[in-house]
């Protein structure tokens, strides 16, 4: 096979997988938000389902949306009047970290591809230094353990509840999913809106304007869906998994992930979120994703393993 014809095939296996990821992200967030009626009449759907937490980040109150988001359900049960654990929703999380980790990131989430696509716009791209970049990812621990956590429990109002924090001032998935459609369907409440959605407003297009430059900033710094999936990506039963004996040391891997994750050296860090375009460049095959229930392989070299 000459190597013209090698790379077209390369290059149609890595157009295969980007469309094939497209493809999923774009079934998901017709799922979770297949209530179309509700964009029309400007109305929140209220039927059973909405009992039911969805696994990504998707706002309660997007008028399509036909399964609760598990943030949102998790501080109303640690800010409600009642002050009850939240066995059902830190279960169901937990279950969702374990069978997939950060793939719910990676292929499911409607923000995530909303970043995908922002990036798509051909503008200068920027590379974010180490020094800034890595310190900077803890932001979204942070952001999972006050505004979602701890505010909740402790900062409550006079009625004895507290308002879901992430969701009310800074979450820009609320604001685009939830907020800005309702706003446009009623008049009523576009005459009601005052500084508090300003201030969404900003967080939401100070998001998607970086998400033209880098991508998926809020998945990288501050998400904390995707800082709590991050804990069970290392053992998680779906894996990306490096075989060294192929590998060629090309970095071609590396300079394609959008998470900027080491991928020879640490392919099962917290950052990776499993969506496979380190696996579609690689151009010995090295690379191989899928659910596993035995040795998980960490990408690291070798000399590292012993």
């Amino acid at each position: 096979m000459s190597r013209v014809h090698r790379n077209r095939v390369k290059g149609a296996g890595a157009r295969t997988r980007v469309s094939f990821q497209r493809a999923v992200q774009l079934v998901s967030a017709a799922l979770v938000n297949g209530y179309a009626a509700g964009f029309q009449r400007g109305k929140i759907f209220t039927g059973g389902s909405k009992a039911v937490c969805v696994p990504v980040l998707n706002c309660y109150s997007c008028p399509g949306a036909l399964g609760a988001c598990p943030i949102g359900s998790l501080q109303a049960v640690l800010g409600g009047v009642k002050r009850h654990f939240p066995f059902y929703v830190l279960g169901l999380l937990m279950l969702f970290g374990v069978v997939l980790g950060r793939v719910v990131c990676g292929l499911l989430c409607p923000f995530g591809l909303v970043q995908d696509l922002l990036y798509k716009i051909p503008v200068p791209k920027l590379n974010v230094p180490g020094r800034i970049d890595r310190p900077a990812r803890s932001l979204k621990y942070i952001v999972l353990l006050v505004p979602v956590i701890l505010l909740p429990i402790f900062a409550v109002t006079k009625t004895g509840a507290a308002p879901p924090y992430f969701c009310k001032y800074l979450c820009p998935a609320g604001t685009l999913g939830g907020g800005i459609p309702l706003m446009i369907a009623d008049p009523a409440l576009r005459q009601l809106a005052g500084m508090l959605f300003s201030w969404k407003t900003l967080v939401l297009a100070l998001i998607l304007g970086a998400s033209m430059w880098i991508p998926r900033p809020f998945c990288r710094y501050l998400c904390p869906l995707g800082a709590f999936y991050s804990l069970f990506n290392r053992f998680s039963f779906f894996q990306m998994r490096l075989d060294q004996s192929k590998c060629v040391g090309c970095k071609k891997c590396e300079r394609s992930c959008p998470m900027a994750v080491e991928v020879t050296k640490n392919l099962s860090s917290p950052e990776c979120i499993r969506c496979g375009q380190c696996k579609s460049v690689c151009p010995t095959g090295a690379i191989t994703s899928g659910f596993t229930f035995g040795e998980r392989d960490t990408g690291a070299p070798e000399t590292e393993k012993h």
